[in-house]
């Protein structure tokens, strides 16, 4: 343990990886990625899971949640080899998460932590090749499964996998889980382990809903409790600005941000599957190197865009709130919400995505004449008034010729409008709409 001083003179208690006890190579492995101090999570998560406890953790993304698991889970493998005869598709711990690319960013995230270990991650994901899978499976044992809840139920009811020998049991982003209505095929999962006396659980959600919380009582004996506040992800980490712009200058004020110095690693959000599609094509045909992450795209063309915006191969990366959360990448430098979010919820998990690793984050949000209303609701979760500004004029300057030729766009009522509102020749659209709202 050791203390710092706090800007009121509170000392803050910090604990250090190095006195948890934990098995040696894994040390080694959290020391190579130079991590000294456990975040609150861990901090405060460890202690119960590493002695045995299942830990029911309510922690936003961002706040190392994911390591708080992996630790426990790969520690306790390391700690308690098998020494029986195992079997092909036998697994040791089962983590289960909502979305593919959360399940590919936790088997990424384990993978470096068993760097000195001889421990086996697979994932089992849906839009990749089955085959492969099942190949690995068959020719490797399984310490760690990594899968979201419908390819997982496709596995075991096929007999490639086996959830009775599972001594760990990770459930990830619980509440996204009941969002995506994946329940009943968790309910399912949960079945075919262990019952809760004879596994170790740890689940983890954004929130403590009643529906969250009757499920951790169905799946969880004696479960400690672990909140972190959300507060300090929002405001510690991020600046959060807001313009008050009209709906036909966003897509202008949008081109001339990601123009900006600075703009080097860009998250954007929609609130719509069409609305990301749109803003992407958009910004192909204006020179902008992006890549677009949505519920529609094959598996593998979402990795191979993931990859390129990690490599700085694109520069800026449309994403629906369901394809974003649980996207793990430290150099996130700006997150731009073109749409405020339905669910203030999704504005935390948003702008989660930058002022990661305990660096500093830019947050901006557009708030139009549709969406501004949003905002109460926003600065109520995050504890704090987001300062409201109009953008300044230079960002609202007129958009050059786009490099090739602009989407059609489908009329609604005899009218078009295009990716940012502006007209094909470039020119801010004004109208009584527009001018009434900048008022």
């Amino acid at each position: 343990m050791s203390t710092e001083p706090t800007p009121n003179n509170t000392p803050v208690v910090k604990t250090h990886f190095q006195d948890l006890n934990l098995a040696p190579p894994l040390l080694k492995a959290i020391e190579d990625l130079g991590f000294e101090h456990c975040s609150p999570i861990q901090a405060e998560s460890l202690p119960y899971s590493l002695a045995g406890h299942d830990v029911l953790g309510k922690a936003q993304t961002g706040t190392g949640k994911t390591a708080a698991f992996l630790i426990r889970v790969i520690d306790d493998l390391l700690k308690n080899p098998i020494t029986e005869e195992r079997y092909a598709g036998e697994a040791r711990a089962l983590i289960v998460a909502p979305t593919r690319e959360l399940v590919i960013q936790i088997a990424e995230d384990a993978k470096l932590l068993t760097k000195y270990t001889d421990l086996k991650i697979h994932t089992l994901v849906g839009g990749m090749d089955y085959q492969k899978q099942q190949n690995r499976l068959h020719n490797e044992f399984v310490d760690i499964l990594v899968a979201t809840p419908g390819r997982m139920l496709d596995f075991r009811e096929r007999q490639d996998v086996h959830l009775d020998t599972v001594e760990l049991l990770v459930i990830d982003e619980a509440d996204r889980m009941l969002d995506m209505g994946f329940i009943p095929q968790m309910r399912q999962i949960v079945r075919y382990t262990p019952r809760k006396t004879h596994r170790q659980t740890l689940m983890f959600s954004a929130t403590f809903t009643e529906e969250v919380m009757r499920l951790s009582e169905q799946w969880m004996h004696e479960a400690k409790h672990i909140e972190i506040a959300s507060e300090s992800v929002t405001t510690d980490n991020v600046e959060q600005h807001v313009y008050m712009v009209a709906g036909d200058e966003k897509f202008t004020l949008l081109y001339n941000l990601l123009n900006t110095h600075g703009f080097d690693s860009t998250m954007v959000f929609a609130n719509r599957r069409d609305e990301c599609r749109k803003l992407h094509d958009y910004l192909k045909a204006y020179g902008i190197k992006s890549g677009l992450l949505s519920g529609e795209i094959d598996q593998n063309k979402r990795v191979k865009t993931l990859d390129a915006f990690k490599s700085g191969k694109i520069s800026v990366l449309v994403a629906t709130d369901v394809a974003g959360r649980g996207i793990h990448i430290n150099d996130v430098s700006h997150v731009v919400n073109y749409t405020l979010p339905e669910e203030p919820e999704d504005y935390v998990h948003r702008i989660g995505r930058t002022g990661r690793a305990g660096s500093k984050g830019i947050s901006v949000s557009f708030a139009c004449e549709d969406d501004s209303f949003r905002l109460p609701a926003i600065e109520e979760l995050v504890g704090r008034k987001i300062h409201s500004e109009v953008p300044p004029e230079e960002l609202l300057t007129s958009l050059p010729e786009p490099l090739t030729p602009l989407p059609v766009q489908q009329r609604r009522g005899g009218s078009s409008r295009h990716g940012g509102g502006h007209r094909q020749d470039g020119h801010r659209s004004g109208g009584r709409g527009h001018s009434s709202y900048r008022r």
